[in-house]
Formats: C-alpha cells, structure tokens, sequence
C-alpha cells in the first residue's frame, strides 16, 4: 500500500513540475539588460530551453534506468526521427500511451512546443551526437 501511495505522488510531482516549468513568466528580451534586437534567444521560443533542459534531465543520461513507474531503460531521444517524436508526445498527452511523468510532461506542451522539441533532438547535429 505505501508503495502505491509513493509512485501516486512521484507521479503528482512530476506533473506538478511540468505544469510549473511551463508556467513561469517568459522573459522578454527586449527589457534585458544589454539585448539587441539581432540576438538569437535560443532554440525557438525563449520558453523552449525549459522544455529542452525537462527532456534532458533523463533522455540524455547515458544508461539511464527510472524506478517509476517501474525500472525501465530510459530511451534516448537523440537522433529520432521529428515526426515520430512529436506522434509521441501527443499519444502521451492523448493518454493513448500511459507513462505517468510523460503525460504529465506531455499535458503541457503545445503543437509549436512539440514541433520545437523534435526539431531540436530529431536535428541532424543531434543524430550525429547519437551515433546515428
């Protein structure tokens, strides 16, 4: 029983964490100190490098195994092709497939989020990094 009440609330945090990584006010950059107009603000949307940093933060780990909700490998994103990893993301948002912290990450992503995301780790560079 305490372990079906621990996985609920790993699962809530998750969620929680991903409503709030996508909640905090977006700066604008014109107000920054020493902006230029011509500067890049990073890959898409100032928004994107939180979206980028949450899928990093287990996708990009080498080896990496989650004990939630059960142990499993943690499959790298490098490389995939874009229009599989953006099928993924809405089948996790749909509920279609049912990890509970990739639908929690997924809920809070956009169409232009996802587009981004997929560009970003479907990109050739990307592919290059993953041996691809």
């Amino acid at each position: 029983m305490h372990k079906k009440i621990f996985l609920a609330a790993i699962a809530a945090a998750f969620a929680l964490g991903a409503q709030v990584a996508n909640a905090q006010p977006k700066p604008d950059p014109a107000k920054a100190p020493n902006a230029s107009p011509s500067a890049p603000a990073g890959p898409g949307k100032p928004g994107a490098a939180n979206n980028i940093a949450l899928c990093i933060g287990c996708h990009g780990i080498p080896g990496y195994k989650t004990a939630f909700p059960d142990v499993y490998h943690v499959p790298k994103i490098a490389g995939q092709n874009p229009a599989y990893l953006i099928a993924a993301l809405k089948a996790y948002k749909s509920g279609e497939r049912s990890h509970p912290s990739m639908r929690g990450i997924a809920a809070s992503l956009n169409d232009e989020d996802m587009k981004q995301l997929a560009d970003y780790y479907g990109g050739p560079a990307k592919a290059k990094e993953a041996g691809k």
